[in-house]
């Protein structure tokens, strides 16, 4: 018989944990279930500086803090990779790979993952020097040259932590201007190992079948191509929401976000949707805390509800 809850939330990043937070606090018996460690991708984050309360941050170090305020009420945490969720009147069951667990309301909190390039060789040298994760791999990397691709934020934010580490970065980024805040701009600006190549898209990440040696490149200008040497390869170019064990519920868009209401409601009622895998302009720690905050209160009126009805 599948495990009893009041409320379980998929995904363990900021914005899952507040939700138990605040789930638990209101005497709901919570179940946090995430597939890697807690705290999501701030555990990828060398350093953030714009999380009230804190001039600067590690991730790693918010991610622990968080994980002790979300269970200090009683939610409890665990490891699963969630397959889907299937709806018998009142219940919500979440399947998930080692077993099965249900309650009357489920929050999907399951975040998002970077997309790939899709070029050949991404997939053939990924962990031989091709990385999405500047903080884990970074080290590998010192005295050496390595090529970030993208403009935003991370990849801003990444080629500065990166230059303090390795030789030289070359920044490739499709346009000829950069969409990461102006102060991350700033700060890579001034580096004198950061480079930038506008205009540019990689189409073949090269290596000599062991590790990566370095990128080809094409100007989507003028039609030039060129290569670029490099040990390594750190890819930036967007995020995409991780809800493919939802998709039978038809709460995804073609794009697979997930539309809710202001209060996370979904259209399916009892799921709630919050962080990364809503469809929404900003994503960031405060807006996932917000989000958590706030289907955690609606899980309690919706429970409370049921409670009432029976």
């Amino acid at each position: 018989m599948a495990k009893q809850y009041d409320v379980i939330v998929i995904g363990a990043g900021p914005a899952g944990m507040t939700a138990a937070l605040y789930a638990s606090r209101a005497e709901l018996s919570v179940l946090m279930l995430d597939r890697g460690i807690y705290g999501g991708q701030m555990n990828n984050t060398a350093e953030i500086e714009n999380y009230p309360g804190f001039k600067s941050v590690l991730g790693p170090d918010l991610s622990k803090k968080m994980y002790d305020g979300s269970t200090q009420f009683g939610a409890e945490y665990g490891y699963g990779t969630v397959t889907g969720i299937d709806i018998d009147g009142d219940k919500r069951i979440v399947r998930t790979e080692d077993g099965d667990y249900e309650a009357p309301s489920v929050i999907i909190g399951s975040g998002s993952e970077y997309k790939k390039l899709g070029v050949p060789g991404e997939q053939e040298y990924s962990g031989k020097g091709v990385s999405y994760c500047a903080v884990c791999d970074g080290a590998f990397f010192k005295g050496e040259d390595v090529v970030v691709v993208g403009g935003g934020d991370s990849a801003i934010e990444e080629a500065t932590y990166l230059s303090n580490i390795v030789k030289h970065v070359t920044v490739i980024h499709r346009r000829d201007q950069l969409r990461a805040q102006k102060i991350l701009q700033k700060r890579a600006f001034d580096k004198d190992n950061i480079d930038f190549v506008w205009n540019t898209n990689v189409t073949e990440i090269k290596g000599d079948n062991q590790k990566v040696t370095g990128v080809e490149v094409k100007n989507n200008k003028t039609g030039e191509t060129s290569s670029i040497k490099a040990s390594g390869v750190f890819i930036y170019v967007g995020i995409l929401p991780m809800t493919d064990a939802f998709k039978n519920l038809g709460i995804t868009d073609e794009s697979g976000w997930i539309d809710t209401d202001d209060e996370m409601k979904t259209k399916i009622p009892g799921i709630f949707a919050i962080g990364d895998v809503r469809k929404k302009h900003l994503r960031q720690i405060t807006t996932a805390v917000g989000d958590g905050g706030t289907a955690g209160q609606g899980v309690f009126n919706y429970v409370e509800g049921l409670k009432t009805k029976k």
